[in-house]
């Protein structure tokens, strides 16, 4: 939005925030202090009793705000769990914690699978890497504050940035061994985006074995409505994937050769694109070797160019791709706009992209209870308003695009996310996400990384 802009047409009429901003701020540090397990901070007490890595990212980011010293922490616990390959799973169990599921025992990684630390356990596949992103964060807040601060934000650059350059490698080489500039997803679970309609046709594929073995939900006890969450049939496949992964060894070469799930993912190849960037920005100011800048660099140009690839010549949305049959996924989802978070686009396509993203399908529709993007369009046949990743709105997504945007230098654009997040979030119980019709909160209660984005939009 163009300085001097009007609101765009269709977005609801600005409302106060129902809480005061400094109750708010201070009932989110009261989240992430209550979440805090002393090294690792859980995603939510009761659901997520672990640390899960984009969670953990986000967490970081918000701790920032807090205290510089304990974002460090966070993400160098996070990094203490990486794979000998590069991979950071994207669960880091919490020993102290045996009431999730599926656990340690289903994974099965600590138990001499090769690169996998013996410990803490984790589970055997990634996450989207926004790490890069928090650690810009954490050296800006770091910058804002005293000597110490800023030599602790240092002296954790030195000892992370090689992990992270090999976790940026490991999605660059490992999971697009194809060159196509677009990362291969194996399971559902990696986009961030368990159940997304994005996966629809690629888990319809998967036949899951008669001997999978038995298991007993622990979600559905915690979220009592089930309209919240992924059907049984829909789990039974996302476990069936762990089993094809474990009798694999968690080989990367292996999978990409068995695997029933094989997806491209634009969204993930996109904040892959940001976040080499990023990384490669701290590594220029910190003076990090030259040949680690280049191949970010040259990461992130490929994973943008894939992304810019992918874009239906129709809707203007980028498109997921699924390995095993060629086809494009034109689901109406979020991961649509993933151009807007990398760049690339024309012109001329980038702002009738964004004119997709403030109108009437997306943020801009008459009935949505804040104007954040909805995690699918609300005017599409797969639209769940209460089901977990089929409809509703999740605050860090809100400000994931906020971040991105104000990045890329659309201030107006981003200021307007900041204030409809924050009246989506206002009264305080941060969810885990939202009804973008009511506005009614749903899954877990004090979400961790609900409690971050608040933070970082307030202080």
């Amino acid at each position: 939005m163009a300085v001097g802009a009007e609101r765009p047409r269709g977005l609801p009429p600005r409302g106060p925030v129902r809480l005061t901003s400094q109750l708010l701020a201070a009932r989110a540090a009261y989240v992430l202090r209550g979440n805090d397990l002393g090294t690792m901070t859980s995603a939510a007490p009761r659901l997520y009793p672990h640390m899960w890595s984009w969670d953990a990212a986000f967490v970081a980011v918000g701790l920032a705000r807090l205290s510089v010293p304990r974002a460090v922490q966070e993400l160098d616990t996070l990094l203490g769990a990486q794979w000998g390959d590069g991979m950071i799973p994207h669960i880091v169990f919490n020993p102290d914690s045996t009431g999730y599921f599926p656990g340690p025992e289903r994974w099965r990684c600590h138990e001499g699978v090769t690169g996998a630390p013996p410990y803490p356990a984790t589970s055997g596949i990634c996450q989207p890497p926004v790490h890069a992103i928090a650690v810009q964060r954490i050296v800006e807040a770091a910058r804002r504050q005293g000597r110490t601060d800023r030599q602790a934000a240092g002296e954790f650059i030195e000892r992370a940035w090689r992990p992270l350059v090999a976790w940026h490698r490991w999605l660059a080489t490992k999971r697009d061994p194809g060159g196509t500039g677009r990362v291969v997803l194996h399971h559902g679970w990696e986009s961030g985006m368990d159940n997304s309609p994005r996966w629809d046709g690629p888990y319809a594929r998967v036949v899951v074995g008669e001997d999978l073995p038995p298991y007993r939900r622990r979600d559905t006890e915690v979220v009592g409505d089930p309209s919240m969450r992924p059907s049984d049939r829909e789990y039974d496949r996302y476990l069936w994937l762990i089993e094809e992964m474990r009798r694999a060894g968690y080989d990367q070469a292996l999978l990409h050769e068995r695997m029933s799930f094989a997806v491209e993912d634009v969204l993930v190849s996109a904040l892959l694109a940001v976040a080499c960037d990023v990384l490669a920005d701290i590594g220029e100011e910190r003076a990090q070797p030259a040949a680690d800048v280049a191949d970010l660099r040259a990461w992130a140009a490929r994973s943008r160019a894939g992304v810019v690839a992918s874009v239906d010549p129709v809707t203007g949305l980028a498109r997921d791709r699924d390995v095993r049959t060629g086809e494009w996924l034109a689901s109406p989802t979020v991961a649509g706009f993933a151009p807007l978070l990398c760049g690339g686009l024309p012109r001329a396509a980038e702002a009738a992209l964004l004119a997709t993203f403030e109108g009437e399908d997306w943020c801009g529709n008459p009935g949505l209870a804040a104007a954040v993007p909805p995690s699918t369009s609300p005017t599409a046949g797969a639209f769940r308003p209460r089901e977990y990743w089929r409809g509703p709105q999740w605050p860090v997504l809100a400000w994931l695009f906020h971040w991105s945007f104000a990045r890329r230098g659309w201030a107006e654009r981003a200021a307007v996310l900041r204030e409809e997040g924050l009246r989506l979030v206002g009264a305080g119980d941060f969810a885990e996400y939202y009804d973008p019709l009511t506005g009614e909160p749903l899954g877990s209660m004090q979400q961790s990384w609900t409690a971050a984005a608040v933070l970082d939009w307030l202080c």
